[in-house]
């Protein structure tokens, strides 16, 4: 019904929406309907039989011949005056339409509403009711109801394109959508102040304002009454195709992305069965309005879905895997370019979704880079996508590493990307950016961390895939690698039959100095790790022990000069945890011990040592020659004397060359004999 009392458009007064045609040459007080056939209330006998589909409606060719100019063609082209049978199934509308056409060529009043006045117009338009036939005939009349009552109206608009569903491709053809997606989107986008239609969306413990207390209330109280997502519900009863038209339309006309993002979600939750978990009302904070198909419309009270016949029925509940395909790509195609328009649960849960139902492979590629821009966002449980493919694990690991490798290019590009701002400027924008950027690294690692512990329970889990996905995070992106070595432990646990060599390629992953003291402890007992591997982790503990006892001394000690080291020790045992101080025990005494190896080490070098300079002294004992008689000697020193005496006088003979040095010599001995 019209929403004022009258309009009146080029002097024709349509009275309250209802249509009426004072000239008619069939007086008829109405139609009766008899079972599937259709007949004029009058005394003249019909001679036309108009078959649509299974109804028939037996009229007179007059009326029709005077208003449809399909009418005039079909009778008049055939070339058969006796034709009295005619079958439109093509018609759009279907015979609701056409039975309020022929109303109105008969002069009978039409009540026009926004639930009929889409397949009026395109039955019109179908059977050619155009002025050149008669002034103010039906597509006129029709066309000036679209555009000065439904179009004015919120709710008119909403419920004609949902009427339009039915009607391709003559609603697209006569701009009916386009006019009513554009309607829409001006009102969506339009100051809440400025809102005089009625809206709904409202949830029950939402108290919806009355209309008279609207119509007293401040400007300023009206915008405040009605919140930013009052559109959300109504236009996500629109069919995917015309719900992509309006929000692209919103968008044209600068909605805020978060608001797109928000009615995305929405709709998806409506429409999409499998994308909330069973037992979870909402899919985000920003969508909590958002139920399941099952009940979307028996929790909202007033509003469309009190106006719209069976509208409940409308949303079925389980909708076929080619529309959820169509609606998947749909969402993927308009979600906005903006990082923070969507969270990132929805996405990993809409990327499920297109895989199980084998979306597009280049939508599938677009959504995971949207999933690696927030990727930081991501939770365990949304990352957990099973493998629909035929991978032999149980979970998409090269679904996850996809994800990763996007959410690293898009962390470099951040980084290398230029800023325009000054000099000051950009150092504190870089500073900020790589702080963002390392706790980003630093969550995604976590989450990496326990994807891998999930995951590795798998047996068809290669150690390849293991690696490469534990490796593929630089190394200050972890501070502290318990996360990983949880993950090594559960891989080893669920492969016992790796060989050693295997053993110690997957445990390389892991830093052993970044180890805190529980996980230290648990590997150091842990029979299941490499030998080598339990080493390095008992040493790395035993230094960080050292060093933690030696940092505490040394402030203890510059604190207060007068406490004994042995009181701070026991302070700083006291104000530590169980675990702590029970493996500072453990490796006490292992420190203890290799003291006192080391102590009994030294005792036998030292040993050694004097054993060894007694021998050596004995071995030069043996060596040295033995002292002879005085006989010997003497013998020896009188040889030695004939020897030089002889050489003397070799040396004062004239033919002897170089006299002067060999004179000193003799002279030598002389001294030392006498």
């Amino acid at each position: 019904m019209w929403e004022s009392e009258s309009e009146s458009v080029s002097g024709r007064d349509y009275g309250n929406g209802v249509l009426s045609n004072t000239k008619h040459g069939v007086k008829t007080d109405g139609f009766e309907q008899k079972g599937q056939s259709w007949y004029v209330a009058t005394d003249i006998p019909s001679d036309l039989l108009v078959q649509i589909g299974d109804v028939s409606f037996h009229l007179h060719k007059y009326p029709l011949l005077s208003r449809s100019g399909k009418m005039n063609r079909i009778i008049y082209e055939t070339r058969d005056e006796e034709l009295s049978r005619i079958a439109l199934n093509d018609l759009p509308g279907g015979w609701d339409a056409f039975e309020l056409a022929a109303k109105f060529c008969y002069g009978i009043a039409v009540d026009l509403t926004a639930t009929n006045i889409s397949g009026l117009r395109c039955a019109a338009e179908y059977l050619e009711m155009t002025e050149d036939l008669e002034e103010g005939n039906l597509i006129f009349k029709t066309e000036a109801f679209l555009s000065y009552v439904v179009l004015s109206s919120w709710r008119d608009s909403i419920l004609v394109l949902k009427s339009c569903e039915r009607l391709s491709p003559w609603a697209e053809n006569l701009q009916i959508v386009r006019r009513c997606s554009e309607s829409i989107a001006w009102k969506a986008c339009a100051n809440p102040k400025g809102i005089k239609w009625q809206y709904t969306g409202r949830l029950p413990s939402v108290s919806s304002p009355k209309w008279n207390e609207m119509k007293d209330s401040s400007p300023s109280r009206n915008q405040q009454l009605v919140p930013p997502d009052w559109w959300f519900e109504d236009v996500s009863i629109l069919r995917i195709d015309h719900f992509v038209r309006v929000i692209t339309a919103i968008k044209v006309k600068g909605m805020r992305h978060e608001l797109i993002g928000a009615v995305l979600m929405h709709y998806a939750t409506k429409w999409i069965p499998g994308l909330i978990k069973e037992g979870s009302g909402s899919l985000d904070d920003c969508s909590n309005s958002s139920t399941s198909n099952g009940s979307s419309s028996s929790s909202w009270k007033g509003g469309l879905h009190m106006i719209v016949p069976g509208s409940r029925d409308e949303v079925p509940p389980t909708v076929q895997a080619k529309d959820q395909r169509m609606i998947i790509e749909s969402l993927i195609s308009i979600i906005p370019q903006q990082k923070d328009s969507v969270s990132c649960s929805f996405l990993l849960r809409l990327l499920r979704m297109a895989n199980l139902l084998k979306v597009a492979p280049a939508l599938v590629t677009e959504l995971e880079k949207r999933v690696g821009m927030q990727f930081e966002q991501a939770t365990l449980a949304d990352l957990l996508i099973p493998s629909y493919n035929k991978s032999e694990t149980l979970y998409d690991v090269d679904l996850a590493q996809r994800l990763l490798e996007h959410f690293l290019v898009q962390e470099q590009t951040e980084s290398s990307s230029p800023s325009r701002s000054s000099f000051c400027d950009k150092h504190m924008h870089d500073a900020n950016q790589r702080g963002t950027n390392l706790n980003a690294k630093m969550r995604v690692a976590k989450l990496v961390d326990s994807y891998l512990t999930e995951v590795s329970r798998d047996r068809n889990l290669s150690l390849t895939k293991f690696q490469v996905l534990a490796e593929a995070l630089p190394e200050s992106a972890r501070t502290c690698d318990d996360g990983l070595y949880r993950a090594i432990d559960s891989y080893l646990k669920a492969h016992p039959t790796l060989s050693e060599h295997e053993r110690k390629r997957l445990c390389r992953v892991m830093d052993c100095q970044k180890l805190s003291i529980d996980a230290c402890m648990h590997a150091a007992q842990n029979e299941r790790l490499p030998l080598r591997v339990v080493v390095q982790v008992l040493f790395s503990e035993q230094v960080k022990i050292s060093n933690a006892i030696s940092s505490s001394s040394l402030k203890d000690a510059g604190e207060s000069h007068y406490q004994p080291l042995v009181s701070n020790r026991k302070t700083l045992l006291e104000a530590t945890p169980q675990s702590f101080q029970e493996g500072w025990t453990t490796a006490k005494k292992d420190i203890n011990t290799l003291k006192f190896e080391l102590d009994t080490v030294k005792a036998k070098y030292l040993q050694l040592q004097n054993d060894m300079e007694n021998l050596q002294k004995q071995f030069d004992k043996i060596t040295k020659p033995k002292q002879g008689s005085g006989w010997t000697a003497g013998w020896k020193k009188l040889s030695k004397l004939t020897k030089m005496t002889h050489l003397e006088s070799q040396e004062n003979s004239p033919h002897a060359p170089n006299a002067e040095p060999t004179r000193k010599t003799p002279r030598r001995w002389r001294n030392s004999i006498s």
